[in-house]
């Protein structure tokens, strides 16, 4: 039994990241465990937990495993999980118990928890405490290891937990199973080494670790030979790509190159606004299939508070990036992520953050009130804030937020737009939706022909979240 360890997990050393391609076995017998019987995953959190999903699914399909549509049908439920905020913990919480009580329906169901949760030493100790009933408990660092792990657990017949707390490898080959067939995930790094004092990601990710370019390069052409449309190149901070790679190549130069496998669509996720440069600022003008969309977070427009979040710029220098990528990359989007109620922030603090969006009005941005992580320093820090306090801040800065949301889209009124056709929209499953270069959903009427192609569409309604369109 590997448990969590918080100090352990928070260690940064100089030792050399090791890439590692062999590291993923399945012998005979493990690839006959899952023969009859299906599994069922539920993800929540970021794209890379949706990525490491795609992951794990394959992996089950290697040992034979088939998908089940619902839950219910299952013969093993894992449950990939999100650390970011208490809610997503409540909701996990939530669904164990659901399951609970499927499992007392079906004694032999095989159920587990994943993901960056699984990573922290309080939760664990919590699940040791209140459901020993589980049966496996893995972290981020060795989901290739799972055929062994969920072998472990069935001979033991008791909870089998095996969290690595580690600054962690690169772990090349490792199967996937892709949801789209037309645009794909590919990670390009792991872990982050910024400790923002608010986030847990460094000590659940590990450290800052880059693939090397081959290794992306032949992944992007292989989905390109494939027929893919777009690739998303994912880490916990893209922009900082190679800087641990003892090579002159970082992330402008990966943006190029992938642009020149002429896949027709480059997105890149997440940001930060320390590491943004004026090479990658240059090389996303310059090609056209890198799209004009990019997720710049903010966190917070106070000067001081970022100071207090260890975001290492400042109100002004996120103004300046902001208007310099606005400059340079014609009709770019740019979304955000702002928290709202750090501890101790004041009502100047606040009026700060609305100055920032009155003067980038962002297409859109995600918000939140602050929760605190455990073993974070900001958990520490002492709050005056009352939530009602924080919950009316919230209320304001959303609407603000629509506001500017409703007027991006406004401007696309009208006009003929490329959109990738990806698959039927939720809402009315009779229509189709996609996404349009600076990812605007668009919904409109079509044929399954229309799936997996880049169209013209001219929008003809707007609204907050979303538009509609015709096919031209």
């Amino acid at each position: 039994m590997n448990l969590p360890n918080l100090l352990e997990a928070k260690k940064r050393s100089s030792k050399q990241v090791l890439i590692k391609t062999n590291e993923y076995i399945i012998t005979e017998n493990l690839k006959k465990i899952g023969a009859g019987k299906k599994y069922f995953v539920k993800t929540y959190g970021c794209q890379m937990n949706e990525h490491d999903t795609e992951n794990i699914k394959a992996i089950l399909e290697d040992m034979s495993f088939m998908e089940a549509d619902i839950m219910e049908d299952a013969d093993i439920i894992l449950l990939n999980t999100c650390a970011i905020r208490e809610n997503a913990h409540n909701k996990v919480f939530g669904m164990v118990g659901r399951i609970k009580h499927l499992k007392q329906t079906k004694p032999d169901l095989i159920v587990g928890i994943c993901g960056c949760m699984a990573q922290e030493e309080h939760i664990v100790e919590e699940i040791l405490q209140k459901y020993r009933w589980l049966d496996v408990v893995f972290g981020t660092h060795n989901i290739h290891e799972l055929p062994r792990i969920l072998n472990e657990s069935l001979n033991k017949q008791k909870i089998e937990i095996d969290v690595q707390s580690i600054e962690g490898d690169v772990i090349e080959n490792i199967p996937v199973k892709r949801e789209s067939k037309y645009k794909a995930w590919v990670n390009i790094m792991y872990g982050c080494d910024k400790f923002c004092t608010y986030c847990i990601v460094p000590y659940t990710r590990g450290k800052q670790r880059s693939r090397t370019p081959e290794f992306i390069l032949n992944e992007v052409n292989e989905l390109v030979s494939r027929g893919y449309k777009e690739v998303t190149l994912l880490g916990q901070n893209v922009n900082a790509y190679g800087k641990d790679l003892n090579i002159d190549y970082g992330m402008a130069d990966l943006l190029k190159d992938v642009a020149e496998t002429k896949i027709e669509r480059v997105r890149f996720v997440t940001s930060h606004p320390w590491d943004f440069t004026d090479e990658m600022i240059d090389t996303i003008a310059k090609y056209k299939n890198i799209m004009p969309y990019i997720h710049l977070p903010l966190q917070s427009g106070s000067s001081d508070i970022l100071k207090k979040m260890g975001r290492r710029y400042t109100k002004e220098k996120y103004l300046e990036l902001f208007n310099k990528i606005k400059t340079k990359i014609p009709n770019c989007a740019i979304t955000t992520d702002i928290i709202v109620g750090f501890p101790n922030e004041t009502d100047a603090d606040f009026n700060e953050t609305l100055d920032v969006v009155n003067q980038c009005k962002f297409d859109s941005a995600f918000t939140f009130i602050f929760s605190p992580r455990v073993g974070t320093p900001a958990a520490k820090m002492e709050d005056g804030i009352s939530i009602e306090t924080k919950e009316i801040r919230l209320q304001e800065l959303n609407k603000l937020i629509n506001k500017y949301s409703k007027e991006a889209n406004d401007k696309y009124l009208g006009k003929i737009v490329p959109v990738l056709i990806e698959g039927y929209s939720e809402k009315d499953k009779d229509m189709l939706m996609g996404y349009t270069d600076t990812m605007k959903l668009v919904n409109v009427s079509g044929n399954k022909t229309m799936l997996g192609q880049i169209v013209d569409i001219k929008i003809t309604d707007v609204k907050t979240w979303s538009m509609d369109g015709e096919i031209i």
